[in-house]
């Protein structure tokens, strides 16, 4: 299958707009639209996804607006699947990278957690004080990060949350983030596993701070000229971009080069010096220009594509701008989806099973079929309310993932023909099994290997046999002629004598 990158975006009605929106994916490299899941209307960070791998199907979840339902889509289907009724509005949502959990926040500042396969809801709690914004679960899905209105970030540690000995305790954070004056806008997480990653968060108060969890301190603050709504860090970590709702966007490079007299260039990080560490992005200085990317809507949503050379930003009017991040020259816009929002926008690979774009590898007739080629990834209604007998009594179904070799592309040493494995596995369940023609036709062959082998040493047993004997018949031939040869002279010397005693 050919890797291919795709554009995944939901739309939503503008504030003074009407109808209903959409989740759509584009092709990032011509912008044609592939696949739509409609009657969707999320807000901003209300959709979320878990992408096709592991011999699963993913699938989409989107909060819908003022209502207090969760749509559920799948890849295989351009339909809605199901929908689930929550206990309240949601504000945001956010599921795990394997799928296994997803939390949503609330208006009043709650959270909930709820198990994606069995549906149920391992706790709810108040996590803040006013409306919760986002939610970002790390990317070892350990710890689920939480900003709000109050201006504060709290880091939950997922394990304690799930753990049956706290649940009537109430969940406290693994730390508090509250260096932020005004509302926490979006929150970024970097690679690494907690709490080794760090964080990038943005608010209304004009800044982007740079937090490290291990030590759970601020490293550095980056003051912009405008209220940041969204941010996009790149995945290497060495710049990231903060775009506002006026339509500016901000690129922050995180590293720069120094001219030394005896080094020559080099390349050294910038701030890191703590909370004292501000670092002024302005918009009127020529590195600013250079740094600085104008779009003439308001912004709602930004992301980097997989290879990081593209810069996505969706508008307030539904247009989709595709920038080239080296140089800022706008390639091209997917005007889709004018007279709308964009609410979310995230890039992601292809998935082999979408629908009306099945992967010929798959080798299956139709798209029906390939919910067998491809299971869907078990997503069960959420309950509404915390229950301890559903906790000790539920099961989770589980595919284990096939897979042809070992990480690595090693090739696995269990690697055999279907044959062999039917013989092993009959072999091995039911001994009894095995017919007794087929256990006598390899006794024989066994038995003819080891004739063969007993003529062939028999052979070289009687070569060696008939070496001795001839050996020794010529020495005992030649000593008898010696010896007749030195008796015949002896006998002819005593004749006469025997002669003349006889006459």
């Amino acid at each position: 299958m050919i890797l291919q990158e795709v554009i995944l975006c939901a739309t939503a009605p503008q504030a003074s707009g009407s109808g209903s929106g959409a989740i759509f994916l584009h092709d990032v490299q011509t912008g044609t639209s592939l696949a739509s899941f409609k009657q969707s209307n999320s807000s901003p960070h209300c959709t979320s996804f878990v992408e096709t791998r592991d011999g699963q199907g993913g699938f989409i979840l989107a909060a819908q607006q003022e209502k207090s339902i969760l749509n559920v889509y799948n890849f295989q289907k351009d339909q809605l699947a199901f929908k689930i009724i929550l206990p309240e509005r949601l504000s945001c949502i956010a599921i795990d990278n394997s799928g296994s959990f997803c939390a949503g926040g609330t208006t009043q500042g709650r959270i909930y957690l709820w198990e994606v396969a069995s549906g149920i809801l391992y706790n709810s709690w108040d996590a803040h004080y006013r409306r919760i914004n986002v939610l970002k679960f790390t990317h070892d899905g350990a710890a689920l990060i939480s900003g709000s209105d109050d201006s504060s970030v709290s880091i939950w540690c997922v394990a304690r949350i799930v753990d049956n000995d706290t649940q009537n305790e109430l969940p406290t954070p693994y730390c508090t983030l509250s260096d932020h004056t005004l509302p926490v806008t979006d929150i970024v997480c970097g690679l690494g596993a907690f709490p080794t990653c760090r964080v990038l968060t943005a608010s209304l108060d004009h800044s982007v701070k740079l937090w490290d969890i291990s030590s759970q301190s601020l490293l550095t603050t980056f003051h912009f000229p405008k209220p940041i709504s969204s941010t996009v860090w790149d995945i290497t970590e060495r710049l990231f971009f903060a775009a506002s709702l006026d339509g500016s966007i901000y690129q922050v490079s995180l590293f720069r080069q120094r001219a030394e007299k005896h080094a020559g260039q080099t390349i050294e990080a910038v701030g890191g010096a703590g909370v004292g560490d501000l670092i002024r992005v302005a918009d009127e200085d020529n590195n600013s220009r250079k740094c600085l990317i104008r779009v003439d809507q308001p912004i709602t949503a930004i992301t980097i594509s997989l290879t990081s050379s593209l810069l996505l930003v969706g508008t307030a009017t539904g247009l989709i701008h595709i920038y080239d991040i080296t140089s800022h020259q706008l390639l091209r816009t997917i005007s889709t989806h004018k007279g709308m929002s964009i609410s979310h926008l995230a890039t992601m690979l292809k998935p082999p099973d979408l629908v009306g774009h099945i992967s010929l590898s798959l080798n299956i007739g139709s798209s029906a079929d390939a919910k067998d080629i491809i299971p869907m990834r078990p997503v069960a209604p959420f309950h509404r309310m915390k229950d301890s007998k559903a906790r000790e009594v539920h099961e989770v179904a589980m595919i284990l993932p096939v897979q042809d070799e070992t990480p690595g592309g090693i090739p696995s040493a269990y690697d055999y023909s279907e044959a062999e494995f039917q013989r092993d596995y009959a072999f091995f369940v039911q001994p009894n099994a095995m017919g007794t023609s087929e256990a006598s036709s390899a006794r024989v062959a066994e038995l003819e290997v080891e004739i063969e082998s007993l003529r062939e040493q028999l052979g070289k047993a009687k070569g060696i046999n008939d070496v001795m004997w001839q050996t020794v018949l010529q020495k005992v031939m030649t000593q008898e002629g010696e010896d007749e040869g030195a008796e015949r002279p002896r006998k002819k010397g005593k004749l006469p004598t025997q002669l003349t005693v006889l006459s």
